[in-house]
C-alpha cells in the first residue's frame, strides 16, 4: 500500500478544517486519512467490467439526488414507488462507494446482473487516481458538477457538522480562503473537473456531464438524458403514462429528506442527516461579499475557463 505523504502543518494557514484533512503528495489532492486509504484499496483491488457505471463527483456537487435518479432509473420495471428500495435504504447504499464500500462491492455476483440492470458504483476520487481497470474497461462515468460557489458553502456546512465543530469556532471567511488555496475534500475543485473534461474529450461518448443547476431548471429533459446514456431510456408509452415525472417526484429533494432512513442514522460514523440541507440553487448569494465572488470567478476564470474548458461552473 502506498506511504502516505502527509505535508508539514501550517504550510497554510492554520484552522479547523485545515487540521481535519491531509495534502497527499503522490495523490495530488486532500482527503481525510480514512478516505485516503479507502482510496488506496479501491486503486489496488476494484476491478471494474465494461458494463459498470461509474458516477463520479465532488463531494456536495449533487451525488445524492443522482444515486436516487440513477436507481429509480434502472430498477423502474421492478419497482414502482411504493415498493422501491430508495424508501427504506440510503441513497449511498444502493449506489456505493468504491472508497468506503468496496467489500459489499466486491461481494455482488455479476453474473446475475442483466443488461437493464448493471452494477453502478460511485468515486469522488479525480479522474486521474480512479482504479486503472475503471479507465482500462472504458465503463461509462456519469460526472455531476454543480455551481463552484454553492458547492463551497455546501462542503462549509457538510464538513463543519460531520467535524462537530461549532460555527463560532469555523468562520466562512476562513473555509472560503482554503477553498480558493485549493483546500478542499478531493480537491482542488478546479482540477477535479478539468481531469475529468480532459478524459471526456479523450473518450466521446464514454463519460456524461450533468449539471445540477440544469436538473433544477429542467428535470425532465435532464432525466431522459440520463436513462438514455445508463442504456435504459424511457419508451414512448413510459413517457406518455408519466413514469419520467413520478421518478422525478419519487427523488425529489423534500421526499428524500423526509424520509426516515434519510433523517435518523449512521453511514459510515456520519449522520445521514447531514447528507440533506437545502439542495438549493444560489444559497450563496446569502454568504459571499462582492469580493469573494470576484476572487473565486477570477481563479475559476484562471485554472479552467482558460484551459478551454467548456462548462458554466459559476
Amino acid at each position: 500500500m502506498e506511504e502516505l505523504k502527509i505535508l508539514p502543518q501550517c504550510q497554510h494557514s492554520c484552522s479547523w478544517l485545515k487540521d481535519k484533512l491531509t495534502w497527499y503528495k503522490k495523490q495530488d489532492f486532500w482527503n481525510t486519512q480514512k478516505l485516503h486509504l479507502g482510496s488506496i484499496l479501491a486503486q489496488e483491488n476494484f476491478k471494474a467490467e465494461p458494463s459498470d457505471l461509474m458516477l463520479c463527483s465532488l463531494p456536495k456537487s449533487g451525488t445524492t439526488w443522482v444515486k436516487a435518479l440513477s436507481f429509480a432509473i434502472l430498477t423502474r420495471q421492478q419497482f414502482d414507488e411504493s415498493t422501491t428500495p430508495l424508501r427504506t435504504t440510503f441513497p449511498h447504499d444502493v449506489i456505493p462507494s468504491i472508497e468506503e464500500d468496496l467489500e459489499k462491492i466486491n461481494k455482488v455476483n455479476r453474473n446475475e446482473l442483466t443488461s437493464s440492470a448493471p452494477l453502478m458504483m460511485s468515486s469522488h476520487l479525480p479522474y486521474t487516481c480512479l482504479p486503472e481497470s475503471v479507465i482500462s474497461s472504458n465503463c461509462k462515468i456519469i460526472y455531476i458538477y454543480r455551481n463552484v460557489k454553492d458547492v463551497i458553502v455546501s462542503h462549509y456546512h457538510f464538513l463543519r457538522e460531520i467535524f462537530k465543530v461549532a460555527i463560532e469556532e469555523a468562520p466562512f471567511d476562513d473555509a472560503f480562503e482554503e477553498f480558493c488555496e485549493g483546500i478542499s475534500l478531493y480537491g482542488p475543485y478546479w482540477n477535479h473537473i478539468l481531469g475529468y473534461w480532459k478524459a471526456s474529450l479523450e473518450r466521446p461518448g464514454r463519460i456524461l456531464f450533468l449539471k445540477y443547476e440544469d436538473l433544477k431548471r429542467d428535470p425532465t429533459a435532464s432525466v431522459k438524458t440520463l436513462a438514455e446514456f445508463l442504456g435504459n431510456r424511457f419508451s414512448d408509452e413510459e413517457v406518455g403514462k408519466g413514469v419520467v415525472e413520478s421518478i422525478i417526484k419519487l427523488c425529489s429533494f423534500e421526499k428524500m429528506k423526509n424520509l426516515d432512513v434519510n433523517k435518523t442514522g449512521l453511514r459510515h460514523n456520519r449522520e445521514r442527516k447531514f447528507y440533506f440541507r437545502k439542495g438549493k440553487d444560489g444559497d450563496w448569494e446569502n454568504y459571499f461579499t462582492r469580493e469573494m465572488k470576484e476572487k473565486i470567478d477570477g481563479i475559476i476564470h484562471e485554472k479552467l475557463i482558460s484551459s478551454g474548458v467548456d462548462l458554466v461552473v459559476t
